[in-house]
């Protein structure tokens, strides 16, 4: 091949290309384009490669890269020659090239739409995934390029190469030339491709996690030399919870003469230390952290924890330095919690780490924490311990520069000692992500969410997250669409995190009530009826119930098949004296703990009022409780899957949580039994439990988009019409359809809309109407009236000419001149219900389809249902029916049922559109008048735009700042 000319002033630097990029082992990459400059970079790479690697990349002997193939390698014009780099610490680990050919294998340009492809990895890095990262990178510059297909020439010997485009996912064809194999790859993404990139991405994300979490060792930067400061606490930390590593105190001001601080080594530095150090924690002031940081980076640390403050949160500058933070870290390949971070914890009994400020360590549990906030992280931790609970890992992420909530649930996910997975989160990132995320962990396991800064819009500092334009409460349903469990308030997420992860999921929202108060049970009662739960009449064992009648009414209520969960609600007994008395708590918590055990597998709240030593007993396990890997009784809700990620530890000897099945051995114990100062937090923890237990079920036979649909959709025909109608050089900011050509799209998908004639005047009118048949409506068009018909702006049933006549008068006598009205006549529709088919694509939640009836029902009360596209046919049922106003469809007051099954039809018809084609950023079908049978669509709009990027199908990358 000749060399390339010098890269074309056409065709610029493209900095998108750049991506930091997690690898197989949880360390991280930069990718980025190989330029000009990088000729010394280039020869240094290509010396620390193996003769071996160097002979299947060039096939035959070459020790040395000639100038010509410095300058050929170097240069590249970023159309038709493109080379990207992975880069550690500034220096290349690896390169990859393609080179457009025609068909005969020749240097071609566009429209030639193949490229041969060849990649270099240095034999230090193979194994971590760098060549199928940088394969998906590659891929994705050659797409956005015109390239459809790869051509690759491998020696059979060089079977990692294969393997990596094997498993790659792409349509492949593999054949054997002239003693080598010749692959060619279609580069088109693949529901093949795209799960692999996700398992990839999962894999790599977990184990980062697992880095920072399980280290084998710890340096703590910024140890003051005298007993006081962050740096001090968090070393007091590490010891008082036994770390199982290694521990080093690190400060540059120590004296030479130093050797301990509180019996840990003391260094000035961490070159100084001699061993790897997996895991450092800064905490000196800001100015001083690039310094630590480059100390870490040079000496192979892994991962840091940043507590030092004077961030983003201090302003430009701030962020400024936060963004060089970042980029500076990456750069050797550390992953960041924070910078003003409060710390994490890992209570696996393998790690013991406790590299926070906390200063009331939780014990060890089966809850997984994230949180954003420092100060909303010590509020759970004080919480938690204060009731007992016990938690797994800890993580407060500060101003979450780098790691988040996402990686956090890839984590999760796998991670054998988590049950319950409770997050505090102000902004979500990467929406789409996490709702994939959420959906994956919630199939096994719960995940309950506070979302913080509904209202305000806040970010974490220095991020640039998507706005979403939708209200709150369409969130919520998104997130509860995914299975997760949205709370309001932190105290919330306690109450159902205590539930979930010590008692199984109930099979049904059936609730048994027992207590020794009739008022207490009647609150408790009505909390249920207010939260969707079907009580049973509160069973009252008067005041003088003893602890003996509680564990024989618990044990009936338990074994009741017409219970599924169980509230006991217990007051102080009262003496002969009138004088109340606080009662054995100890004494009761066993009688519930025995009936609990003996019984069947339920689960079981207590609501008490000042009964002494109550919850603090409840919560305690009993000694009959399994441990962990012990007995029958698996722990959490959800039992995680067999594989876990590489060097996870083992799990730790908490109280096992309770099977969540029906045959639980009898004897085995129940563990902590959870504890609530009001009936209402009870019972709002056990509805949450009772809507994600049926979301379970449901999510194990996920639905599908019915195949009848591809018989009556004509994709090819509307991308046809979306590309002529947006033109060869679309604005950006889009445009809305005709009323026209808005027919003629939704026509495409089967979707047919009701046609309407212009009337500016009444003689158009009557001729609209004898083209269209009597009766019609006529109706205003001008924005402010449409849909209006409050306001006299439509007029229905029009029998004949003499009425449109005198309709049309009357029209335009109240309202304004024709010119400004803008009627139109349309042909009556079946009567039925008049609802609304909507369909957006949010910024931050992505494609959203909705649903209401039309009116005040969405417009005031805002009852409108919402669910991500592409929707399900079981996604169709369920939005039509969790609307509020649902009963109106299906008979209410004796009314006909109205064609449901063609409002389902519709709605997956407006998905597939705009899932098809993300041109379409809009569509509004209202009103849909859905009749006893068939439905009508009398009114539509579409919006196009240029399509948005999707940063979620596109290759791995972390957040650039």
């Amino acid at each position: 091949m000749q060399p390339a000319p010098e890269q074309s002033p056409h065709h610029a630097y493209p900095d998108h290309w750049e991506a930091d990029v997690v690898l197989r082992d949880g360390g991280t990459a930069r990718i980025r384009p190989i330029t000009t400059d990088d000729a010394e970079r280039l020869v240094s790479f290509y010396e620390h490669v193996s003769d071996e690697s160097k002979y299947y990349r060039f096939f035959a002997p070459y020790p040395r890269l000639s100038d010509r193939d410095v300058h050929r390698f170097t240069h590249h014009d970023y159309v038709d020659r493109v080379g990207l780099a992975v880069t550690v610490g500034g220096e290349f680990i690896a390169t990859v090239r393609y080179d457009r050919i025609d068909e005969r294998g020749r240097p071609a340009s566009a429209p030639a739409d193949e490229a041969e492809v060849a990649f270099l990895v240095q034999d230090a890095h193979q194994g971590r995934g760098v060549a199928s990262a940088l394969l998906e990178h590659i891929a994705a510059v050659a797409r956005e390029r015109g390239i459809r297909r790869f051509a690759a020439e491998v020696l059979p010997a060089n079977t990692k190469m294969i393997k990596v485009f094997r498993d790659a996912g792409y349509t492949q064809q593999r054949s054997f030339e002239d003693g080598s194999v010749h692959l060619t790859l279609d580069l088109e993404p693949t529901a093949e491709s795209l799960a692999v990139q996700r398992g990839r991405e999962h894999r790599a994300e977990a184990r980062s996690v697992q880095r920072l979490l399980a280290p084998g060792s710890v340096a703590v930067i910024g140890v003051g030399r005298t007993p006081r400061g962050v740096g001090r606490t968090v070393l007091r930390n590490l010891l008082g919870a036994g770390f199982t590593g290694r521990t080093y105190a690190v400060n540059h001001a120590f004296a030479e003469d130093r050797d301990t601080v509180d019996g840990v080594p003391a260094h000035r530095s961490i070159g100084e230390i001699g061993e790897p150090v997996d895991l450092a924690v800064v905490a000196v002031p800001a100015d001083r952290v690039p310094e630590a940081v480059e100390d870490c980076g040079e000496h192979g640390v892994q991962g840091l924890v940043v507590l030092s403050a004077g961030y983003a949160e201090w302003g430009a500058e701030g962020r400024e330095r936060q963004r060089e933070l970042v980029r500076q870290a990456r750069s050797y390949g550390m992953r960041i919690i924070g910078p003003n971070a409060f710390g994490l914890i890992n209570n696996a009994e393998t790690v013991r780490l406790n590299a926070s400020l906390a200063p009331e360590p939780p014990a060890p549990g089966r809850i997984g924490l994230f949180t954003q906030s420092g100060a909303i992280g010590i509020a759970l931790l004080s919480g938690l311990y204060r009731r007992g609970a016990g938690l797994s890992t800890f993580i407060s992420a500060g101003n979450r520069a780098d790691i988040s909530g996402n990686d956090f649930l890839q984590y999760w996910y796998e991670d054998p000692n988590t049950d319950v997975a409770l997050l505090y989160l102000e902004s979500i990132g990467n929406p789409r992500k996490f709702t994939r995320l959420a959906r994956r962990t919630a199939a096994v396991k719960p995940v309950v969410v506070v979302k913080g800064a509904r209202h305000s819009g806040s970010t974490p500092p220095g991020h640039a997250v998507p706005v979403s334009r939708i209200p709150d409460a369409t969130v919520s349903a998104l997130m509860r669409q995914a299975g997760v469990i949205r709370v309001d308030t932190v105290t919330e997420m306690v109450d159902a995190g205590l539930l979930l992860a010590d008692q199984p999921l109930p099979a049904g929202p059936r609730v048994a009530i027992l207590g020794n108060s009739e008022s207490l049970g009647l609150l408790t009662y009505d909390a249920c009826l207010a939260e969707g739960l079907r009580p049973r009449p509160p069973l009252d064992l008067t005041t003088a119930a003893t602890p003996q009648d509680f564990r024989d009414a618990l044990s009936r209520a338990l074994a009741d098949e017409g219970c599924d969960s169980v509230i006991v609600t217990a007051i102080p007994w009262v003496g002969e004296d009138g004088e109340a008395e606080a009662g054995d708590g100890e004494v009761l918590a066993a009688a519930l703990h025995t009936a609990a055990a003996a019984g069947p597998a339920k689960p079981v709240a207590v609501v008490h009022v000042e009964i002494g030593g109550l919850a603090e007993a409840l919560s305690a396990a009993t000694s009959t409780v399994t441990q962990p890997g012990t007995g029958t009784r698996p722990p959490g809700p959800g039992a995680a899957p067999t594989t876990t990620p590489a060097a996870a530890p083992e799990p730790a000897a908490a109280p096992a949580g309770p099977d969540r099945g029906d045959d639980s051995a009898p004897g085995t114990g129940p563990g902590r039994i959870p504890a609530y100062p009001a009936a209402e937090r009870a019972v709002r923890a056990l509805a949450e439990a009772v809507r994600y237990a049926q979301w379970r079920r449901q999510a194990a036979l996920p639905g599908k988009v019915p195949e009848f649909l591809d018989d009556t959709i004509d994709g090819p025909g509307a991308a046809g019409l979306i590309d002529t109608f947006l033109g060869p050089d679309p604005d950006p900011r889009g445009r809305s359809l005709t009323h026209a050509e808005a027919r003629e799209l939704l026509g495409r998908y089967g979707i047919t809309v009701r046609p309407t004639l212009p009337a500016p005047d009444p003689d158009a009118a009557v001729a609209a109407a004898a083209r269209l048949g009597y009766p019609v409506a006529l109706k205003t068009t001008a924005p402010h009236l449409r849909h209006r018909a409050d306001l006299g702006g439509v007029r229905l049933d029009l029998a004949d000419e003499d009425a449109l006549r005198r309709a049309y008068g009357e029209l335009t006598d109240l309202l304004g001149k024709p010119v400004e009205l803008q009627p139109v006549v349309q042909a009556m529709a079946p009567r039925g219900v008049d609802t609304v088919v909507r369909a957006t694509i949010d910024p931050a939640a992505g494609a959203v389809l909705s649903f209401g009836l039309a009116g005040a029902p969405s417009e005031l009360l805002g009852d409108t249902a919402h669910r991500l596209v592409p929707a399900t046919d079981r996604d169709a049922a369920e939005l039509i029916r969790s609307i509020r106003a649902a009963p109106v469809l299906f008979g209410w007051r004796g009314a006909a049922p109205v064609d449901t099954a063609s409002l389902e039809e519709l709605l997956l018809r407006v998905s597939r559109l705009v899932d098809d084609h993300p041109e379409v950023v809009s569509v509004a079908l209202e009103p849909v008048v859905v009749a006893t049978q068939g439905l009508t669509v009398l009114g539509a709009s579409v919006r196009l735009s240029p399509p948005p990027a999707r940063t979620d199908l596109g290759p791995r990358r972390l957040p650039n700042y």
